[in-house]
């Protein structure tokens, strides 16, 4: 039991750190600076846990080792009570331990950003864009339990139903904490309405969750290196459909990455949210070439559509969904599709939160 060396030198610097901050709140020249002010402010409250959690373990060892002088005293009376506040005392320091871990992991900068979703089809012809609008659904249902916002930017039907692809922005409080977890490639097995002999068919989609990025931390990207093209918005018609060239079209030449917008009537509008895809898309590309080595983040990672690559599997004909990466399969497939995405997000987070911890304690022991 114990944090490593390296952990109580890092939470000694943070202690340092945070009475630094405490005497540079108090001065008056800092809280002039109103700007600086709520600098210091942030950073003063987010060590605040951290440090909360830290004087108590102090506070903990230094009573065990007082306790464990004591199990050793003449009186027989006194060595029983030291025992049971020894126990006791192990037991504080090991939450306190594990809580300080947990408040040690660093924080996701995206955690909080609103996402661009898609969902494209992959082997299985029309069955995979009809799963495609199964998965789409989904996420649609969990986005508006979750009280998000969804709002489709692009979309190619597919013959019979579904889509070929669908892109959508979602936007509402940590919705890449949770959706983050769904780039991947997804499998189906079911009879597809179109199969006249009832045999069990398998098919496949990717879905990849980009976090929208501000145009502050935008990339450099030279307008001369895209290609604007407007065009009529086409769909199922009513409202959503101009009879002007309001939808606009993308090409980043230089990467060959294309993405468009038809959502908005405003071709403005529809510009502005195509940039902010496209930005995504190239952060998200940028971000790769740096995760390219590290295994724990390529199973994020979405795949070719291949039936053989998945993160999840949904069986229809037993009713269950299996996630290959935490190695979970529940037996309510109708809830899930229906949105209920809970179940099968909170073993991932906290399977990654897991991994998280064991990379920030590096998994020694001792101190």
């Amino acid at each position: 039991m114990g944090l490593s060396e390296t952990i109580l030198i890092k939470l000694d610097d943070l202690a340092e750190r945070h009475e630094e901050l405490s005497v540079l709140l108090a001065d008056a020249e800092v809280v002039a600076d109103r700007e600086r002010y709520a600098t210091l402010s942030r950073e003063y409250a987010e060590l605040e846990p951290i440090i909360a959690a830290y004087r108590s373990l102090r506070s903990a060892r230094l009573e065990l080792d007082e306790a464990t002088v004591l199990e050793a005293d003449e009186d027989p009376g006194i060595r029983e009570l030291a025992r049971e506040d020894s126990a006791r005392l192990r037991a504080d320091l090991e939450a306190i331990e594990a809580r300080l871990g947990t408040l040690l992991i660093p924080k996701d900068p995206d955690d909080e950003r609103n996402v661009f979703l898609e969902v494209r089809a992959g082997t299985g012809g029309d069955e995979a864009a009809i799963f495609a609008g199964d998965l789409f659904r989904m996420y649609a249902r969990y986005a508006e339990e979750s009280g998000w916002t969804v709002g489709v930017l692009s979309q190619r039907p597919g013959e019979h139903g579904g889509y070929k692809e669908i892109i959508a922005r979602v936007e509402g409080r940590r919705v890449y904490s949770r959706l983050k977890f769904e780039s991947g490639a997804h499998r189906v097995q079911r009879v597809p309405e179109t199969e006249s002999q009832g045999r069990i068919h398998t098919s496949a989609c990717t879905v990849a969750v980009l976090p929208e990025q501000d145009a502050i931390e935008a990339l450099d990207i030279d307008r001369a290196d895209i290609r604007v093209d407007t065009f009529r918005a086409s769909g199922a018609g009513g409202q959503h459909v101009n009879k002007t060239d309001s939808a606009v079209r993308l090409t980043h030449l230089p990467s060959g990455i294309v993405v468009e917008c038809q959502d908005e009537r405003s071709q403005l509008k529809n510009r502005a949210r195509a940039m902010g895809l496209l930005q995504a898309k190239l952060l998200d590309a940028a971000r790769s070439e740096q995760r390219a080595e590290q295994a724990e983040t390529r199973r994020l990672l979405v795949g070719s559509g291949d039936r053989s690559e998945r993160i999840r599997t949904y069986n229809f004909p037993q009713g269950r969904v299996t996630d290959h990466r935490v190695g979970l399969t529940l037996y309510k497939l109708d809830e899930i599709i229906a949105g209920g995405l809970d179940d099968l997000i909170d073993p991932l987070a906290q399977e990654h939160q897991a991994d998280q911890l064991k990379a920030v304690t590096g998994g020694a022991s001792g101190a």
